[in-house]
């Protein structure tokens, strides 16, 4: 008869779990990078300019990914976070867990948990600067809906 021990028996549980979480973690990230440049995609669709996907994983807890968009005003910025939000939710079927800002539309944030996509207004993004707070994270090559 052999002896069963908790001890052993949760440890090869964590192992094996610790095993499935690693050898995921590449497929989880790259959804991670394609639900972002899909956003950024939606974004160009809609004209946004200076269109930026910061990969941050490494440098926040927050968010996998950013997407930067600029709105050049309130009904697109308004408009530009809409069309985000249909084009995630028809290849993706994920709706944002929150939204902020939409009422104003200065700057509007969609938390998709793993990607988190900033629209603001021209102003906004001049004076938050988000480029350079988080200037340290890897830049993800984009191409817009023009082909620029």
């Amino acid at each position: 008869m052999t002896e069963y021990s908790p001890i052993n028996s949760q440890s090869q549980s964590v192992s094996r779990a610790s095993s499935a979480v690693k050898s995921g973690q590449a497929e989880v990230d790259n959804s991670g990078k394609e639900l972002a440049l899909t956003a950024a995609q939606a974004a160009s669709e809609r004209k946004a300019g200076d269109i930026v996907v910061l990969r941050v994983t490494d440098v926040s807890y927050m968010a996998d990914y950013f997407v930067i968009a600029t709105g050049y005003s309130h009904v697109q910025v308004r408009a530009i976070a809409s069309a985000i939000a249909d084009k995630v939710e028809q290849e993706w079927q994920r709706q944002p867990i929150r939204t902020e800002g939409k009422a104003d539309a200065s700057w509007v944030l969609q938390d998709y948990g793993d990607v988190i996509v900033h629209i603001m207004m021209a102003k906004e993004r001049e004076f938050y600067n988000l480029e350079a707070f988080w200037g340290h994270a890897e830049q993800i090559e984009f191409t817009t809906a023009d082909g620029a």
